[in-house]
């Protein structure tokens, strides 16, 4: 456990801390490209293997840089990091609507996975050490839990903007606000506080620090354990997130009505999000029934094969997000400051694995079920996830 000694929070900065974050996280996925970008590689002329194959390298090049950003985010400044991201980002973005083009939509996906790299793990480190300091670390449940809603917003604010900027500019318009909207981000990024001392450079730098955050888990029994926990918990709804328009659209529903039930699963999320405050005091038992009960529901929703079923779904999904948030709650609590992005940034890999994983054993079952049963199946790792962490909270019960 990582918690400081109680003491009297410092509301002012914990007020800072969280409105800087808070900014960040919405500026961060105000991108109206996300809702089009798969329509301008089309509309350029693009291959449907060619854009898959976009998809693929942005996927390796999260894959491949996960890691060892989180290890330079304990061996260097994590502030700087948060900001140089967006930039990455934003000359990606700019490539694809100046010159249009697969090179140019390669390399923009590579800016981005790296840009995405660099902040995966040093935002969760920043902000827990901050509050830490702050003596507020016990907030951080409730903190990332709105920082993630806030993402959210965000991005269903993105799907109602893009439609509109695209009719009124076309792809230049809808990728400059999207250019705009990182640098705004990288411009909030710079006002956040921090107060740690990066590793001096004598002491061996990030693959040190990389050593010693793999060693931590490797001696550290209850590490590991909360380590594995996040990608069990994120991996299988996070993919299925990018199948639910295909399950919703076998409901029979007119292709119009398809969004707005995509935007209700989006608000179960988004409520599971802001629950984690209060949902902190689960505890080992208390997230294990969250788990059984959302997979529940997510299997009876999927089979319904009715609008009221998706109902069900999102909750089940509001439940995977919460239960998300407080698997990286119980992650920051047992591991140490110095290696903190770097164990982050691990469970962050774990779970990009497991959601490629995913991604196959969906299109494996895709081709012999419908989404609904594709859905259903799909929900039994987390009853498995269920079952172990019940077994480990008996002991302490006796």
């Amino acid at each position: 456990m990582t918690l400081s000694p109680a003491r009297v929070p410092d509301t002012t900065g914990v007020r800072r801390l969280t409105a800087t974050l808070y900014g960040y996280a919405f500026l961060d996925d105000l991108v109206l490209l996300y809702p089009v970008y798969a329509l301008l590689f089309a509309d350029t002329g693009l291959s449907l293997w060619q854009i898959s194959s976009l998809f693929a390298l942005w996927s390796l090049t999260a894959v491949l840089l996960e890691v060892p950003s989180g290890a330079w985010a304990d061996a260097v400044s994590r502030r700087t990091l948060l900001w140089i991201g967006p930039l990455l980002t934003a000359v990606g973005f700019a490539l694809w609507v100046i010159v249009p083009s697969y090179g140019a939509f390669a390399l923009g996906f590579v800016l981005w996975g790296a840009g995405g790299a660099l902040g995966s793990g040093a935002q969760e480190a920043l902000v827990y050490d901050e509050l830490d300091r702050l003596g507020a670390a016990d907030r951080y449940a409730r903190v990332m839990g709105r920082a993630r809603a806030a993402r959210l917003l965000a991005t269903m604010a993105s799907m109602g903007l893009a439609g509109p900027v695209l009719a009124l500019g076309g792809y230049p318009l809808v990728g400059a606000a999207s250019v705009l909207a990182c640098l705004l981000t990288a411009a909030t990024a710079t006002r956040f506080p921090e107060h740690r001392v990066p590793a001096a450079a004598g002491d061996g730098g990030w693959a040190t620090t990389l050593r010693a955050g793999l060693a931590e888990a490797r001696k550290d029994r209850s590490v590991r354990g909360a380590l594995l926990l996040v990608p069990a918990v994120a991996a299988v709804w996070g993919a299925l997130d990018e199948y639910t328009p295909l399950l919703i659209r076998d409901l029979g529903v007119a292709d119009e009505t398809v969004p707005w039930l995509v935007l209700l699963i989006w608000t179960g999320v988004t409520a599971g999000s802001l629950l984690a405050g209060a949902a902190e005091r689960l505890g080992t038992r208390g997230l294990a029934v969250l788990l059984a009960g959302a997979a529940l529901a997510l299997a009876a929703g999927a089979v319904a094969r009715t609008p009221a079923g998706i109902v069900l779904v999102a909750l089940a999904f509001g439940g995977f997000q919460l239960a998300e948030v407080l698997a990286d709650v119980r992650l920051q609590h047992r591991i140490d400051s110095a290696g903190r992005a770097t164990l982050t940034s691990v469970a962050g890999l774990g779970t990009e694995l497991a959601t490629v994983a995913v991604f196959g054993v969906y299109a494996t079952l895709g081709t012999r079920a419908s989404h609904g049963t594709v859905f259903a199946v799909l929900a039994v790792p987390y009853l498995v996830t269920a079952l172990v962490l019940a077994a480990r909270a008996r002991p302490a019960l006796r």
